[in-house]
């Protein structure tokens, strides 16, 4: 089974996981969050992802989440994960991508799953309005 980091600013990731679990089924063990605040110090936000890190760890490999490319969570992040092997990150984590994530965790590897997880949630990005003008053109 894949196991999940979720570094995000603020509460948004633990946010996430709590509409995926609504969708996806409750995820009893190999996930976490992580919350970034102003409150905390770069060190402190180092130590709680490094021990995360290490903590979630496993033979079927981590996919670290976070929400934004260029953000807290991911500057902070990459260094410490950028030479584990079976570790990888993504980042831009969205609802889409998340269900996704719980729910193929454990029948895909590590590397069909970031595939996956990269698709769907660039899906998941879309101009609504385009979508149901162009379906509804395409009807006609």
């Amino acid at each position: 089974m894949v196991n999940f980091l979720i570094v995000t600013h603020g509460e948004f990731g633990a946010y996430l996981v709590e509409a995926a679990e609504s969708i996806a089924g409750q995820q009893a063990k190999g996930l976490r969050v992580i919350s970034i605040s102003s409150r905390l110090s770069v060190p402190e936000i180092r130590e709680r992802i490094a021990k995360a890190v290490k903590d979630l760890r496993g033979p079927d490999g981590l996919i670290l989440l976070t929400d934004m490319p260029g953000g807290t969570p991911s500057n902070i992040a990459f260094p410490l994960i950028k030479d584990e092997s079976k570790v990888e990150m993504i980042s831009g984590v969205n609802l889409n991508m998340l269900v996704c994530a719980f729910s193929h965790r454990e029948d895909m590897t590590l590397e069909q799953l970031v595939e996956k997880l990269m698709t769907d949630g660039q899906r998941a990005v879309r101009d609504i309005r385009k979508m149901f003008v162009t379906g509804a053109a395409k009807a006609r």
